[in-house]
C-alpha cells in the first residue's frame, strides 16, 4: 500500500513540477548531442530527489550524509539545467557530495588512501557516464530499473545489505518518470538533475554492497553504461575531441539518429543487454573467479560497442 501511495504522490508532484518548468521556461532545446529534434520539459528527473526526499523524511531520519549528498549534486545539476555552470563547479560539488557518501559507508576508516583515489576517479567518471547516456527517450528510466532490480534481488537473496525499501523508493521513481518519458514524443526529460541525482544513488549502493561482500564484482551491474561510456571518451580521445562538448558517438546515438531506429526500441536493448548482464553476474558469483566474470561480460560487451563503427562506415559508404 505505501508504494501505491509513493507512486500517487510522486505523479502529483510531477504534474506540479510541469507547471513549474512551463512558468519560468525549463525546456531542452536540441543540439548537435541530442536526438530529439522538438523542444521538450526538462527537468523531470527531480522526481529521484523528491522520492529520497520523501524516503529519509519518513525512515531514515538521522543519516543526513547520504541525504545531503544527494540534495547538493541535485540542486548543482537542477541548476546546471536551468543555466549551464562550468565544469568546475560542477565537479567540485560532485567530490563534495562523494566525500560525504563515502564519510557515510566509513570508507575513510580502514581504506587505503590508493583505494580512496579510485574511488573518487571512478565515482566522477560513473556519475558523467550515466549524465553522458541519458539522450532518448526511457533509457535512463529503464537501465535504472534494471540495476536496482538487480540490487533488490541481491539484497533479497544473496547479502542483505541495505534497507530493500531505500531501492525500491527508487524504482517507483523511476516508473512515474517512465510514465511521462518512455512515450514517442516525451512530456518530459530527466535533465541533469535525474541521471546525476540518481546516479549517486546507484554509486551509494554498489559500492555499499562492494564494501560488505569485499567484491568488486557488482561493478558489472553498470557493465553496459560503463563499457559504451569508457569506450566513447577514449574513442573522442582518439579524435582528439574535447569530452565534455555535445556529441552523437555513443552506440545508442549512432543506432538512434543514423539508423533511425525507434528511440524507445534501443532504450529497451540497453536494458534487455544490462538484465542478461545481471543475470550472468548473479549466477556465476562465488561460481567463477571474478577476473574471469569480467572477461565473459566486458568482452562481448566491447565486441557489440565496436560494431558502431561498421555501422559507421556502411552510412559513410552509402551517402558517398
Amino acid at each position: 500500500m505505501q508504494y501505491t501511495i509513493l507512486g500517487f504522490l510522486l505523479m502529483i508532484l510531477m504534474l506540479l513540477y510541469f507547471k513549474v518548468a512551463n512558468h519560468f521556461n525549463i525546456i531542452d532545446k536540441p543540439n548537435e548531442r541530442s536526438s530529439h529534434t522538438e523542444i521538450t520539459l526538462r527537468g523531470g528527473g527531480i522526481i529521484f530527489w523528491f522520492s529520497a526526499l520523501i524516503y529519509f523524511t519518513k525512515h531514515m531520519q538521522t543519516n543526513y550524509l547520504l541525504f545531503t549528498g544527494i540534495t547538493l549534486v541535485s540542486l548543482v545539476s537542477f541548476w546546471d539545467d536551468i543555466q549551464s555552470l562550468s565544469n568546475k563547479i560542477r565537479i567540485s560539488v560532485h567530490f563534495l557530495a562523494l566525500t560525504l557518501l563515502l564519510l557515510d559507508l566509513g570508507v575513510f576508516n580502514n581504506t587505503s588512501f590508493f583505494i580512496i583515489v579510485l574511488i573518487y576517479i571512478a565515482g566522477i567518471g560513473f556519475i558523467n557516464i550515466y549524465n553522458f547516456m541519458d539522450g532518448i527517450n526511457g533509457i535512463t528510466g529503464l537501465y535504472t530499473l534494471v540495476i536496482m532490480g538487480s540490487l533488490l534481488y541481491v539484497n533479497k537473496n544473496i547479502q542483505l545489505f541495505t534497507d530493500g525499501i531505500f531501492i525500491k523508493y527508487s524504482m517507483i521513481a523511476s516508473l512515474v518518470f517512465l510514465f511521462f518519458n518512455y512515450r514517442k514524443r516525451a512530456k518530459c526529460f530527466a535533465g541533469d538533475v535525474g541521471s546525476i541525482a540518481i546516479a549517486f544513488w546507484v554509486i551509494y549502493f554498489i559500492l555499499k554492497l562492494i564494501l560488505i561482500t569485499n567484491s568488486a564484482i557488482w561493478i558489472l551491474f553498470f557493465a553496459v553504461y560503463g563499457t559504451d561510456g569508457v569506450c566513447t571518451i577514449l574513442h573522442r580521445l582518439y579524435l582528439k575531441q574535447n569530452i565534455f562538448k555535445a556529441h552523437r558517438l555513443h552506440l545508442y546515438q549512432i543506432l538512434s539518429n543514423e539508423y533511425k531506429i525507434e528511440h524507445r526500441l534501443v532504450a529497451l536493448y540497453y536494458a534487455l543487454v544490462q538484465i542478461a548482464v545481471s543475470a550472468v553476474v548473479i549466477f556465476l558469483y562465488q561460481k567463477v573467479h571474478t577476473l574471469v566474470i569480467f572477461v565473459i561480460v566486458i568482452v562481448p560487451l566491447f565486441l557489440i560497442y565496436t560494431s558502431k563503427f561498421y555501422l559507421m562506415q556502411k552510412k559513410n559508404l552509402k551517402l558517398s
